[in-house]
């Protein structure tokens, strides 16, 4: 293996809505690396306060302060991601004061550069020009499923990550045919749950977008496991999942470095059972899970 690509970076959910998980386990991660596989580092962390009508993908309900949050990411140089993937911004929503004080604050960290996550064209220009020192991330809720349309996407040069959709996880033809330069952009979803044969995504993100809106919609999801909460069980059955073991003897063999974990509309207790499984050795999971636990005095009942 690559020296270079010995390293897998995680991009974790709920930046805002976990900042009290995250409050207590970064400094774990960084104090205790003992516990941690020595082959993973935290890339990023994403999401977005409530109410912000830049944003997308998930409706957040979250109160954490912009600022606490901001300082944490600076205290361990990490990175701090805006998901800002509404579909449907117009040029009217471009002067919404929250999201522009969110970027403001976010693009004046200049110790470690902090990034948006975005799907309209229309507020990637926005934020070319108006805070250039935030760097763009093209947002999953894109739902590209052409080959040749993730390479021009991948070859945007506005970009400097790409969340390809999920069902591209394991298309190795393609994904070996790619140039080094293009592998170090790709972001893979690690543990979606979605059916994996839905051809509703776009259409329920794009509710999504309307629903943060304001607007009323009617759509309803109706692909096989519709019903179902999200389970990580189940993401494991996933033809589209990414466990360890592909991570550490696929992926970064190839050159592939970048995961995004996924669940900010999820509960805390899940997120750390994938911060257990992703990143903890097995041995020092319990450890882990006592820190967490037990300053937290979690009530499971």
């Amino acid at each position: 293996m690559d020296k270079n690509n010995s390293i897998a970076y995680y991009h974790l959910p709920g930046l805002f809505e976990f900042y009290e998980l995250y409050k207590l386990f970064i400094p774990l991660f960084y104090n205790h690396r003992e516990y941690f596989y020595d082959w993973c580092q935290i890339g990023s962390v994403y999401g977005a306060p409530s109410d912000c009508i830049w944003g997308g993908g998930r409706i957040e309900n979250c109160d954490a302060d912009a600022s606490d949050v901001l300082n944490l990411m600076r205290e361990y140089n990490i990175s701090a991601r805006l998901t800002f993937s509404n579909s449907l911004i117009t040029k009217e929503l471009l002067d919404d004061a929250k999201c522009n004080n969110l970027c403001r604050l976010f693009s004046e960290n200049t110790a470690n550069a902090n990034g948006i996550i975005v799907h309209s064209d229309l507020l990637l220009q926005y934020i070319k020009e108006k805070y250039p020192n935030l760097y763009a991330v093209s947002s999953t809720t894109k739902v590209i499923t052409d080959s040749n349309a993730l390479i021009n996407e991948l070859s945007n040069d506005d970009f400097s990550y790409v969340v390809p959709d999920f069902r591209f996880n394991k298309s190795f033809d393609l994904l070996g045919q790619l140039p080094l330069n293009l592998r170090k952009k790709a972001e893979f979803l690690c543990n979606e749950c979605c059916y994996y044969g839905c051809n509703s995504r776009k259409a329920c993100y794009e509710s999504v977008s309307r629903k943060i809106l304001g607007e009323s919609d009617n759509f309803v999801c109706s692909t096989p496991n519709a019903g179902n909460t999200y389970s990580f069980s189940g993401a494991m059955n996933n033809p589209g999942f990414i466990g360890i073991n592909d991570i550490t003897s696929v992926y970064l063999p190839m050159g592939y470095i970048n995961f995004k974990i996924e669940g900010r509309s999820l509960g805390s207790a899940l997120i750390l059972e994938f911060l257990l499984y992703y990143m903890v050795k097995p041995e020092y999971q319990i450890h882990v899970r006592e820190h967490i636990y037990l300053d937290n005095m979690l009530d499971l009942f």
